[in-house]
Protein backbone atom coordinates (compact mmCIF):
# COMPACT_ATOMS: atom_id res chain seq x y z
CA UNK A 1 0.00 0.00 0.00
CA UNK A 2 1.35 3.60 -0.81
CA UNK A 3 1.73 6.60 1.91
CA UNK A 4 -1.29 8.17 2.40
CA UNK A 5 -2.24 11.71 3.67
CA UNK A 6 -2.80 12.23 7.85
CA UNK A 7 -5.81 13.29 6.89
CA UNK A 8 -6.71 10.56 4.27
CA UNK A 9 -5.98 7.76 7.11
CA UNK A 10 -7.98 9.43 9.32
CA UNK A 11 -11.09 9.84 6.83
CA UNK A 12 -11.11 6.28 5.78
CA UNK A 13 -10.73 4.86 9.81
CA UNK A 14 -13.94 6.87 10.77
CA UNK A 15 -15.46 5.75 7.92
CA UNK A 16 -15.25 2.39 9.19
CA UNK A 17 -16.36 3.49 12.49
CA UNK A 18 -20.13 3.19 13.87
CA UNK A 19 -21.39 4.32 17.03
CA UNK A 20 -21.36 1.46 19.11
CA UNK A 21 -25.18 0.29 20.79
CA UNK A 22 -26.61 2.59 23.48
CA UNK A 23 -27.30 1.88 27.20
CA UNK A 24 -29.32 3.87 29.98
CA UNK A 25 -27.20 5.54 32.66
CA UNK A 26 -27.70 7.04 35.66
CA UNK A 27 -26.73 10.31 35.72
CA UNK A 28 -23.76 9.92 38.15
CA UNK A 29 -22.15 7.36 35.31
CA UNK A 30 -23.07 9.39 32.21
CA UNK A 31 -19.89 12.13 32.28
CA UNK A 32 -17.95 12.23 29.59
CA UNK A 33 -20.46 10.37 27.43
CA UNK A 34 -22.73 11.58 24.45
CA UNK A 35 -26.34 11.39 23.73
CA UNK A 36 -28.57 8.86 21.65
CA UNK A 37 -31.47 11.39 21.32
CA UNK A 38 -32.13 14.38 21.61
CA UNK A 39 -33.63 15.89 24.81
CA UNK A 40 -36.33 18.03 24.32
CA UNK A 41 -37.78 19.51 27.84
CA UNK A 42 -40.54 18.34 29.17
CA UNK A 43 -41.74 21.03 31.89
CA UNK A 44 -40.81 24.89 32.18
CA UNK A 45 -37.17 25.17 33.74
CA UNK A 46 -37.37 26.88 35.88
CA UNK A 47 -41.35 25.77 36.77
CA UNK A 48 -42.74 28.89 38.01
CA UNK A 49 -41.48 32.82 38.00
CA UNK A 50 -38.99 32.78 40.98
CA UNK A 51 -36.96 35.30 42.68
CA UNK A 52 -33.43 35.52 42.42
CA UNK A 53 -32.54 37.57 45.12
CA UNK A 54 -33.54 38.01 48.71
CA UNK A 55 -36.01 40.75 49.06
CA UNK A 56 -39.41 41.73 49.10
CA UNK A 57 -41.91 40.99 46.51
CA UNK A 58 -43.67 44.20 45.64
CA UNK A 59 -46.10 46.07 42.69
CA UNK A 60 -42.88 47.60 41.01
CA UNK A 61 -45.57 50.80 40.52
CA UNK A 62 -45.56 50.86 44.17
CA UNK A 63 -41.99 52.62 43.84
CA UNK A 64 -42.54 55.58 41.58
CA UNK A 65 -40.14 57.70 42.70
CA UNK A 66 -38.73 56.51 45.77
CA UNK A 67 -35.23 57.63 46.85
CA UNK A 68 -32.23 57.15 49.37
CA UNK A 69 -33.75 60.25 51.10
CA UNK A 70 -37.13 59.41 50.05
CA UNK A 71 -38.42 55.89 50.91
CA UNK A 72 -41.53 54.16 49.86
CA UNK A 73 -42.96 52.65 52.95
CA UNK A 74 -44.87 49.16 52.37
CA UNK A 75 -46.79 46.75 54.61
CA UNK A 76 -45.21 43.44 54.61
CA UNK A 77 -47.76 40.68 54.46
CA UNK A 78 -45.95 37.36 54.83
CA UNK A 79 -42.83 35.45 54.51
CA UNK A 80 -41.58 33.12 51.64
CA UNK A 81 -39.06 30.76 52.13
CA UNK A 82 -37.30 28.97 49.39
CA UNK A 83 -39.77 25.50 48.80
CA UNK A 84 -42.76 27.12 49.78
CA UNK A 85 -45.30 29.20 48.09
CA UNK A 86 -46.89 32.80 49.26
CA UNK A 87 -49.94 32.40 51.27
CA UNK A 88 -51.18 36.28 50.37
CA UNK A 89 -51.84 38.05 47.20
CA UNK A 90 -49.61 41.27 47.11
CA UNK A 91 -51.74 44.15 46.35
CA UNK A 92 -50.88 47.50 45.78
CA UNK A 93 -49.12 48.86 49.34
CA UNK A 94 -48.40 45.80 50.15
CA UNK A 95 -45.25 43.25 50.03
CA UNK A 96 -43.54 39.95 50.72
CA UNK A 97 -40.71 39.14 52.14
CA UNK A 98 -39.05 36.66 49.90
CA UNK A 99 -35.90 34.14 49.45
CA UNK A 100 -34.04 33.66 46.83
CA UNK A 101 -35.66 30.76 44.51
CA UNK A 102 -39.28 30.93 46.47
CA UNK A 103 -41.74 31.74 44.15
CA UNK A 104 -43.35 35.02 43.19
CA UNK A 105 -46.50 35.14 44.76
CA UNK A 106 -49.43 36.34 42.81
CA UNK A 107 -49.72 40.39 42.13
CA UNK A 108 -45.91 40.78 42.72
CA UNK A 109 -44.17 41.67 39.58
CA UNK A 110 -40.80 42.37 41.30
CA UNK A 111 -38.21 42.19 43.54
CA UNK A 112 -36.15 44.49 45.25
CA UNK A 113 -32.71 43.56 46.77
CA UNK A 114 -32.69 43.51 50.91
CA UNK A 115 -29.76 46.05 50.60
CA UNK A 116 -32.40 48.84 48.88
CA UNK A 117 -34.40 48.27 51.78
CA UNK A 118 -34.75 48.92 55.67
CA UNK A 119 -37.39 46.20 57.36
CA UNK A 120 -39.07 47.92 60.56
CA UNK A 121 -41.99 46.30 62.77
CA UNK A 122 -44.44 44.88 59.84
CA UNK A 123 -43.00 47.51 57.38
CA UNK A 124 -40.27 47.78 54.44
CA UNK A 125 -38.64 51.00 53.40
CA UNK A 126 -37.93 50.63 49.57
CA UNK A 127 -35.42 53.44 48.83
CA UNK A 128 -34.79 52.58 45.09
CA UNK A 129 -37.42 52.92 41.93
CA UNK A 130 -38.05 49.43 40.68
CA UNK A 131 -38.95 47.92 37.10
CA UNK A 132 -41.10 45.39 36.47
CA UNK A 133 -39.69 41.85 36.64
CA UNK A 134 -36.67 43.02 38.31
CA UNK A 135 -34.57 40.32 40.09
CA UNK A 136 -37.39 37.68 38.88
CA UNK A 137 -36.84 35.08 37.03
CA UNK A 138 -39.78 33.80 34.59
CA UNK A 139 -40.74 30.60 34.50
CA UNK A 140 -39.23 29.09 31.72
CA UNK A 141 -36.22 31.24 31.18
CA UNK A 142 -33.50 28.53 31.55
CA UNK A 143 -34.94 25.70 29.10
CA UNK A 144 -38.58 26.43 27.65
CA UNK A 145 -41.17 23.47 27.58
CA UNK A 146 -41.05 21.38 24.24
CA UNK A 147 -37.92 23.08 23.43
CA UNK A 148 -34.73 21.16 21.97
CA UNK A 149 -31.97 21.46 24.85
CA UNK A 150 -29.65 19.09 23.54
CA UNK A 151 -28.72 17.45 20.41
CA UNK A 152 -28.18 13.59 19.88
CA UNK A 153 -24.47 13.06 20.16
CA UNK A 154 -24.00 16.02 22.37
CA UNK A 155 -20.71 15.18 25.00
CA UNK A 156 -21.98 15.26 28.44
CA UNK A 157 -19.83 17.44 30.76
CA UNK A 158 -20.63 19.00 34.13
CA UNK A 159 -23.33 21.80 32.16
CA UNK A 160 -24.99 18.84 30.70
CA UNK A 161 -25.21 16.67 33.63
CA UNK A 162 -27.12 20.03 35.31
CA UNK A 163 -29.74 20.34 32.45
CA UNK A 164 -30.91 16.32 32.51
CA UNK A 165 -31.11 17.13 36.27
CA UNK A 166 -32.66 19.71 36.29
CA UNK A 167 -35.57 18.06 34.02
CA UNK A 168 -36.01 15.59 36.23
CA UNK A 169 -34.31 12.99 34.50
CA UNK A 170 -32.69 10.32 36.72
CA UNK A 171 -30.98 8.05 33.87
CA UNK A 172 -29.60 8.93 30.52
CA UNK A 173 -28.97 6.84 27.05
CA UNK A 174 -26.06 6.95 25.57
CA UNK A 175 -24.10 4.82 23.78
CA UNK A 176 -22.06 2.25 25.14
CA UNK A 177 -18.40 2.45 25.21
CA UNK A 178 -15.77 0.50 23.40
CA UNK A 179 -14.04 -2.83 24.88
CA UNK A 180 -10.34 -2.06 23.96
CA UNK A 181 -7.41 -4.60 24.02
CA UNK A 182 -3.70 -3.42 23.86
CA UNK A 183 -0.57 -5.71 22.90
CA UNK A 184 2.86 -5.32 23.15
CA UNK A 185 5.03 -7.24 20.68
CA UNK A 186 8.73 -7.64 21.21
CA UNK A 187 10.71 -9.95 23.10
CA UNK A 188 13.08 -7.20 24.18
CA UNK A 189 10.43 -6.20 26.09
CA UNK A 190 9.84 -6.24 30.04
CA UNK A 191 7.16 -5.00 32.83
CA UNK A 192 8.10 -2.63 34.78
CA UNK A 193 8.80 -3.89 38.48
CA UNK A 194 11.45 -6.97 36.68
CA UNK A 195 15.11 -6.82 36.23
CA UNK A 196 16.46 -6.54 32.82
CA UNK A 197 18.92 -8.61 31.00
CA UNK A 198 20.89 -7.16 28.69
CA UNK A 199 19.23 -6.35 25.20
CA UNK A 200 15.64 -5.30 27.39
CA UNK A 201 13.71 -2.57 27.71
CA UNK A 202 10.74 -1.76 30.09
CA UNK A 203 7.48 -2.15 27.70
CA UNK A 204 6.50 1.71 28.09
CA UNK A 205 3.73 1.23 25.05
CA UNK A 206 1.24 -0.43 26.57
CA UNK A 207 0.78 1.85 29.53
CA UNK A 208 0.68 4.90 27.79
CA UNK A 209 -1.71 3.79 25.58
CA UNK A 210 -3.56 2.44 28.31
CA UNK A 211 -3.47 5.71 29.58
CA UNK A 212 -4.40 7.83 26.44
CA UNK A 213 -7.20 5.82 26.69
CA UNK A 214 -8.55 6.09 29.63
CA UNK A 215 -8.09 10.21 29.21
CA UNK A 216 -11.10 9.87 26.39
CA UNK A 217 -13.21 7.71 28.57
CA UNK A 218 -12.48 4.44 28.39
CA UNK A 219 -10.72 1.59 30.46
CA UNK A 220 -8.65 -0.96 28.32
CA UNK A 221 -7.33 -4.34 29.25
CA UNK A 222 -3.68 -5.02 29.00
CA UNK A 223 -3.27 -8.24 27.38
CA UNK A 224 0.56 -8.78 28.13
CA UNK A 225 3.47 -8.83 25.73
CA UNK A 226 3.58 -11.43 22.69
CA UNK A 227 7.29 -12.30 22.39
CA UNK A 228 8.71 -12.70 18.43
CA UNK A 229 7.27 -16.11 17.83
CA UNK A 230 4.45 -16.69 15.45
CA UNK A 231 2.05 -18.97 17.10
CA UNK A 232 2.19 -16.74 20.44
CA UNK A 233 1.53 -13.26 18.75
CA UNK A 234 -1.19 -15.60 16.63
CA UNK A 235 -2.64 -16.49 20.02
CA UNK A 236 -3.13 -13.40 21.74
CA UNK A 237 -4.16 -11.93 19.03
CA UNK A 238 -6.81 -14.31 18.38
CA UNK A 239 -7.85 -13.67 21.79
CA UNK A 240 -8.06 -9.47 21.61
CA UNK A 241 -10.52 -10.08 18.78
CA UNK A 242 -14.07 -10.55 21.31
CA UNK A 243 -12.98 -6.35 21.81
CA UNK A 244 -14.51 -3.57 20.05
CA UNK A 245 -11.00 -2.68 19.23
CA UNK A 246 -6.94 -3.85 19.35
CA UNK A 247 -4.25 -2.02 19.88
CA UNK A 248 -0.88 -3.54 19.01
CA UNK A 249 2.71 -1.70 19.66
CA UNK A 250 5.25 -2.81 17.70
CA UNK A 251 5.73 -5.48 14.52
CA UNK A 252 3.82 -3.45 12.12
CA UNK A 253 7.44 -2.70 10.23
CA UNK A 254 9.76 -4.79 7.54
CA UNK A 255 11.93 -6.84 10.22
CA UNK A 256 12.42 -10.15 9.75
CA UNK A 257 10.73 -10.64 13.19
CA UNK A 258 7.62 -8.14 12.83
CA UNK A 259 4.98 -10.98 12.35
CA UNK A 260 2.32 -8.55 13.55
CA UNK A 261 0.65 -7.92 9.59
CA UNK A 262 1.14 -11.77 9.04
CA UNK A 263 -0.90 -12.39 12.02
CA UNK A 264 -3.57 -10.34 11.00
CA UNK A 265 -3.58 -11.89 7.75
CA UNK A 266 -3.65 -15.11 9.01
CA UNK A 267 -6.64 -14.44 11.54
CA UNK A 268 -8.87 -12.76 8.34
CA UNK A 269 -7.98 -8.71 9.68
CA UNK A 270 -8.82 -7.34 6.36
CA UNK A 271 -6.21 -4.53 6.39
CA UNK A 272 -7.61 -0.87 5.42
CA UNK A 273 -4.18 0.54 5.17
CA UNK A 274 -0.81 0.28 6.37
CA UNK A 275 1.72 3.49 6.41
CA UNK A 276 1.11 7.13 6.88
CA UNK A 277 2.39 10.08 5.27
CA UNK A 278 3.79 11.40 8.60
CA UNK A 279 7.27 11.51 10.58
CA UNK A 280 6.29 9.75 13.68
CA UNK A 281 4.26 7.52 12.62
CA UNK A 282 4.74 6.04 9.34
CA UNK A 283 4.24 2.24 9.40
CA UNK A 284 0.45 2.54 11.22
CA UNK A 285 -1.44 -0.27 10.39
CA UNK A 286 -5.29 -0.30 10.56
CA UNK A 287 -7.66 -3.09 9.52
CA UNK A 288 -11.47 -4.71 10.72
CA UNK A 289 -12.28 -8.11 11.83
CA UNK A 290 -15.66 -8.94 11.12
CA UNK A 291 -16.58 -11.65 13.43
CA UNK A 292 -18.92 -14.39 12.07
CA UNK A 293 -20.95 -14.00 15.30
CA UNK A 294 -21.64 -10.90 14.34
CA UNK A 295 -19.81 -7.33 15.62
CA UNK A 296 -16.65 -6.30 14.41
CA UNK A 297 -13.04 -5.30 16.00
CA UNK A 298 -11.06 -2.34 14.19
CA UNK A 299 -7.71 -3.23 14.88
CA UNK A 300 -4.40 -0.77 15.01
CA UNK A 301 -1.01 -1.41 14.74
CA UNK A 302 1.06 1.48 16.19
CA UNK A 303 4.86 1.43 15.56
CA UNK A 304 6.82 0.34 18.53
CA UNK A 305 8.38 3.45 18.82
CA UNK A 306 7.18 5.41 21.83
CA UNK A 307 6.81 8.73 20.73
CA UNK A 308 5.19 7.56 16.96
CA UNK A 309 2.55 4.89 19.48
CA UNK A 310 1.54 8.09 21.27
CA UNK A 311 1.49 10.64 17.90
CA UNK A 312 0.01 7.62 16.39
CA UNK A 313 -3.10 7.28 19.12
CA UNK A 314 -3.62 11.42 19.11
CA UNK A 315 -4.59 11.14 15.21
CA UNK A 316 -6.18 8.09 14.77
CA UNK A 317 -7.42 6.36 17.74
CA UNK A 318 -8.65 8.51 19.82
CA UNK A 319 -11.12 9.34 17.04
CA UNK A 320 -11.74 6.55 16.66
CA UNK A 321 -13.18 6.07 20.30
CA UNK A 322 -15.10 9.06 20.79
CA UNK A 323 -16.55 7.53 17.37
CA UNK A 324 -17.34 4.63 18.36
CA UNK A 325 -18.68 5.88 21.53
CA UNK A 326 -21.23 8.46 19.10
CA UNK A 327 -19.64 11.88 19.86
CA UNK A 328 -20.43 14.25 16.68
CA UNK A 329 -17.12 16.14 17.63
CA UNK A 330 -14.01 13.76 17.68
CA UNK A 331 -11.08 15.56 15.71
CA UNK A 332 -8.92 18.14 18.97
CA UNK A 333 -9.12 21.54 17.45
CA UNK A 334 -6.51 22.63 15.02
CA UNK A 335 -5.32 26.52 14.79
CA UNK A 336 -2.32 28.44 14.41
CA UNK A 337 0.94 29.32 15.64
CA UNK A 338 4.72 30.56 14.96
CA UNK A 339 7.74 28.85 15.24
CA UNK A 340 9.59 29.35 17.98
CA UNK A 341 12.81 27.83 16.08
CA UNK A 342 13.47 26.11 12.63
CA UNK A 343 11.96 23.13 12.47
CA UNK A 344 13.72 21.20 8.88
CA UNK A 345 12.09 18.80 6.87
CA UNK A 346 13.21 17.27 3.86
CA UNK A 347 11.20 14.33 3.43
CA UNK A 348 8.41 13.10 1.34
CA UNK A 349 6.02 12.88 4.50
CA UNK A 350 4.30 15.63 7.22
CA UNK A 351 6.66 16.30 9.97
CA UNK A 352 4.90 16.34 13.63
CA UNK A 353 6.48 17.95 15.93
CA UNK A 354 5.73 18.09 19.43
CA UNK A 355 5.55 21.62 21.33
CA UNK A 356 4.37 23.25 23.94
CA UNK A 357 2.16 26.96 23.17
CA UNK A 358 3.27 30.27 24.50
CA UNK A 359 1.60 33.44 23.96
CA UNK A 360 3.69 36.08 23.84
CA UNK A 361 3.45 39.67 22.42
CA UNK A 362 0.31 38.92 20.71
CA UNK A 363 1.42 35.81 19.09
CA UNK A 364 0.76 32.36 20.30
CA UNK A 365 4.51 30.73 19.91
CA UNK A 366 5.02 26.88 19.00
CA UNK A 367 8.52 25.70 21.01
CA UNK A 368 9.88 22.28 20.74
CA UNK A 369 10.40 20.16 23.33
CA UNK A 370 13.49 19.04 22.12
CA UNK A 371 14.71 16.14 20.24
CA UNK A 372 12.05 14.65 18.32
CA UNK A 373 13.24 11.54 18.00
CA UNK A 374 10.80 8.67 17.33
CA UNK A 375 12.01 6.52 20.22
CA UNK A 376 12.21 9.38 22.51
CA UNK A 377 8.67 9.17 25.05
CA UNK A 378 10.18 12.35 26.88
CA UNK A 379 9.27 14.95 23.48
CA UNK A 380 5.84 14.10 24.79
CA UNK A 381 6.09 15.49 28.16
CA UNK A 382 4.94 18.67 28.60
CA UNK A 383 3.84 18.55 24.99
CA UNK A 384 0.63 20.69 24.66
CA UNK A 385 0.41 20.52 20.74
CA UNK A 386 1.21 18.54 18.03
CA UNK A 387 2.54 21.16 14.90
CA UNK A 388 2.85 19.60 11.13
CA UNK A 389 5.46 20.68 9.37
CA UNK A 390 4.34 19.93 5.92
CA UNK A 391 6.87 18.11 3.03
CA UNK A 392 7.12 21.02 0.58
CA UNK A 393 10.40 23.13 0.85
CA UNK A 394 12.93 22.10 3.49
CA UNK A 395 11.10 22.64 6.37
CA UNK A 396 9.72 26.18 8.28
CA UNK A 397 12.02 28.31 10.06
CA UNK A 398 11.44 30.28 13.22
CA UNK A 399 8.90 32.70 12.56
CA UNK A 400 6.96 30.85 10.26
CA UNK A 401 3.52 29.91 10.72
CA UNK A 402 1.95 26.30 11.51
CA UNK A 403 -0.86 24.18 12.19
CA UNK A 404 -0.98 23.11 15.38
CA UNK A 405 -3.36 20.67 16.99
CA UNK A 406 -3.86 21.25 20.47
CA UNK A 407 -3.82 18.10 22.83
CA UNK A 408 -4.18 19.52 26.19
CA UNK A 409 -4.34 22.60 28.58
CA UNK A 410 -1.80 24.68 27.23
CA UNK A 411 0.23 27.86 28.94
CA UNK A 412 -1.10 30.30 26.07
Amino acid sequence: MTLISIEDARELILAHCQPLPPEDLPLSEALGRALVHPVVAAMDIPPFDNSAMDGFAIVAADTEGAKEEEPVSLAVVDVIRAGTSGKQVVVSGTAAKIMTGAPLPEGADAVVESESTTETAGTVLVRRKVKSWDNVRPMGEDSPKGTEVLAAGAAIGPAEIGVLASLGMPTVRVYRKPSVAIIATGSELVEPGNPLAKGQIYNSNAYTSEAQCVEVGVKPQRMGIAPDDYDVTLAMMRNALVNDVLITSGGVSVGDFDFVKDVQDALGVERKLWRVAMKPGKPLSFGVFERPEGGRCLVFGVPGNPASAMVSFELFIRPTLLRLMGHTAVVRSVSTAVLAQDEPNSEKRVRVVRVWLERSEGRVLAHSTGSQGSGRVRSMVGASALAFVGPEGSGKKAGDQVDVMTIRETRV
